[in-house]
């Protein structure tokens, strides 16, 4: 034994490199380490990349908001100035034609928005809905096919697609 640790010591004393590449056997403590050190790195940096992700997405939400409603108030500008010349009319001609105008501009208003996808619900004579109406009273009615129906419909409720926008104000026969 003490030949062989003494062919090694000289091998090594004659070649250097001999001895580099027996100090170089890597610790599997340090692989894992340095894998360790790997993966830790890649998990800030995929951390890092959703925070930069989540914070670009809530930022172009707020955008989309902030601007949701600007091509319906572009359609709506034009209806308007029609109500400003409307209103110079009528001062004008001391209220002459007035209710051709304003006929005439309700038209336009209502066009623009059913092209938007807004439409009027029709309550006068149906039964009542709680999902699509809100009574504002109940009134005693005689006739027995009248209970439970709608009665005068106040305010006239409104649908944007298939969504109830706006509840119709009813008054229910009891």
């Amino acid at each position: 034994m003490n030949e062989e640790h003494a062919n090694k010591e000289n091998q090594e004393e004659n070649n250097p490199s001999a001895a580099v590449s027996e100090n170089t056997v890597t610790d599997p403590i340090d692989v894992l380490q340095r894998e360790l050190n790997e993966i830790r790195d890649q998990h800030v940096r995929l951390y890092a990349e959703f925070e930069n992700y989540k914070r670009r997405t809530r930022n172009e939400r707020a955008d989309l908001i902030k601007t949701a409603s600007s091509d319906l108030m572009t359609a709506l500008l034009p209806i308007l100035d029609d109500f400003d010349r409307a209103l110079k009319a009528m001062a004008a001609n001391e209220g002459r034609g007035v209710s051709e105008g304003i006929l005439l501009i309700q038209q336009k208003m209502k066009i623009t928005l059913e092209q938007r996808g807004l439409k009027p619900m029709d309550a006068s004579g149906s039964v009542f809905d709680a999902d699509l109406h809100e009574a504002i009273t109940n009134i005693p009615v005689e006739d027995a096919a009248l209970k439970g129906k709608i009665i005068e419909e106040v305010e006239k409720g409104y649908w944007l697609h298939d969504k109830v926008l706006r509840y119709a104000k009813v008054v229910v026969g009891q």
